[in-house]
């Protein structure tokens, strides 16, 4: 399979996609702004912060999102409400998602990418933030299986997706990435994971038992960089950076393609 970009190059640094309400939603992390794709193919941007590593839907409207230290709430009305900051100096936050019960996971890497530094934190309902454990170096993709049993997670620099339940305790080996480094993954509804090749120029899909079935080529999007489904539709977001003046043409624009499975709705923030 063969993804086609549906925008211009509208990013440094995409990530974190998410379709809910009918429209999808992505970052431009390291630019802090929160874009919104038109029907047009153009996009609404709006900037939250220095950095905005991941963002999903709250339950009543507006978003919840892990920004460069903080989590933050914003409020259907677009009022940004930043806590108190947790991720230490020198680190950020760097990729999330809400798990079944309604709570928000957002992992963390150092400015130096230094080895076992970083750290996964979690956002509860009821507004307390849970340091849920450390030894990771970068943290990324995070999703849960369709009956929310099991969670599946990259620490991108070890190449592998893990398995674990899901409160992310026993983790093991579920797949290896062998062509490029694993970034941003998610599920689809029958239950098979595809995952996002950072230098990798593609997106891969793996049965629940492991086994990889299925590879989406994104030609001339540099770095791919994380996925989503709306219905049908696979959308994957790109980077430029690093890569200068040698970028792809579409390097930074959000491609779709569709694979033949359905995805499940976004899980949302209870708070």
């Amino acid at each position: 399979m063969r993804a086609a970009p549906i925008t211009d190059p509208v990013a440094f640094h995409g990530e974190g996609p998410v379709f809910a309400g009918g429209r999808l939603r992505f970052v431009d992390m390291l630019a802090g702004d929160v874009l919104t794709l038109r029907e047009d193919g153009g996009v609404d941007r709006e900037r939250v912060g220095d950095v905005v590593a991941a963002m999903r839907p709250r339950v009543n409207g507006g978003l919840v999102l892990g920004l460069e230290r903080s989590f933050a709430l914003q409020d259907a009305d677009g009022t940004l409400h930043v806590l108190d900051p947790v991720v230490p100096d020198g680190a950020r936050f760097n990729d999330g998602g809400c798990d079944p019960a309604g709570r928000f996971w957002c992992g963390t890497m150092t400015d130096d990418e230094r080895e076992g530094a970083a750290s996964m934190f979690r956002l509860d309902p009821d507004g307390s933030v849970h340091h849920v454990f450390g030894g990771v170096t970068v943290s990324n993709g995070l999703e849960w299986s369709p009956d929310g049993s099991r969670a599946y997670y990259v620490d991108t620099p070890t190449r592998r997706i893990a398995a674990g339940d899901a409160e992310l305790r026993d983790r093991r080996v579920f797949a290896r990435v062998e062509d490029g480094l694993p970034d941003g993954l998610t599920v689809d509804a029958d239950g098979g994971v595809w995952v996002a090749l950072y230098d990798g120029g593609a997106v891969l899909r793996f049965t629940p038992e492991g086994t990889l079935d299925a590879r989406v080529e994104v030609p001339d999007g540099g770095r791919v960089t994380a996925c989503t489904f709306g219905g049908d539709r696979l959308y994957i977001t790109t980077s430029r950076e690093g890569l200068g003046d040698d970028a792809p043409a579409a390097a930074g624009a959000v491609f779709a393609v569709d694979p033949g499975v359905g995805g499940l709705p976004a899980r949302t923030f209870a708070g």
